[in-house]
């Protein structure tokens, strides 16, 4: 009876409520992203928003920097390396949202649906020109970053996209354009389809 008079007493006091922890920086953005076993286009958006959040935020002071900054060269590179990798991520993302609005082939018997099929079709199509952009923008930044200057050890997977992306290894363009030629493709498909009959 005394325990069960204990816990309904704690129960009865009330929750105290904590502080709600402030999101300021382009780095606890950075780490609010995580990938999903299964990538449902909510998960998606998520990451996609914590990413461009992460862009369009100030970073945060080098000591909490996501790798070890030790002068201001360094702290430039980290910088425009974060950028360019934080672009990268949104390029995946935006790939992997169209694909889910994507029609990889327009079967006989979606006919019916053409035009629910071609609504989608534009959607996937917005999505990857969005992609388009980033890519080109995270290109850009990587032809910017000095080649042969200190590398940041701590955050090495940067500097080996920065690297691949130089030398021409790394190419989203080709990607993107196959998705939008064979999207173009299937639209046309769709398009010569009599939805009265399958």
């Amino acid at each position: 009876m005394k325990r069960l008079l204990i816990i309904l007493a704690v129960l009865c006091c009330g929750v105290q409520t904590l502080p709600a922890y402030r999101i300021l920086y382009a780095e606890q953005y950075y780490r609010l992203y995580h990938l999903h076993f299964t990538q449902y286009p909510d998960d998606t958006m998520e990451n996609i928003y914590y990413l461009e959040e992460a862009l369009k935020a100030d970073f945060a002071n080098p000591l909490y920097a996501l790798a070890r900054i030790e002068d201001k060269e360094e702290w430039a590179r980290y910088r425009s390396l974060f950028a360019m990798h934080v672009r990268l991520r949104l390029v995946d993302l935006y790939l992997t949202l169209g694909s889910k609005y994507d029609k990889m082939v327009a079967y006989f018997y979606n006919a019916p649906w053409r035009e629910e099929n071609l609504k989608s079709l534009d959607t996937a199509e917005q999505v990857y020109r969005v992609a388009l952009v980033y890519w080109r923008e995270a290109a850009e930044e990587a032809r910017l970053i000095p080649r042969f200057a200190p590398q940041l050890e701590d955050i090495q997977y940067w500097e080996d996209e920065r690297q691949r992306i130089q030398d021409g290894e790394l190419d989203y363009q080709e990607i993107i354009d196959g998705h939008l030629a064979r999207l173009e493709h299937v639209r046309q498909q769709f398009l010569s389809m009599d939805a009265n009959t399958y």
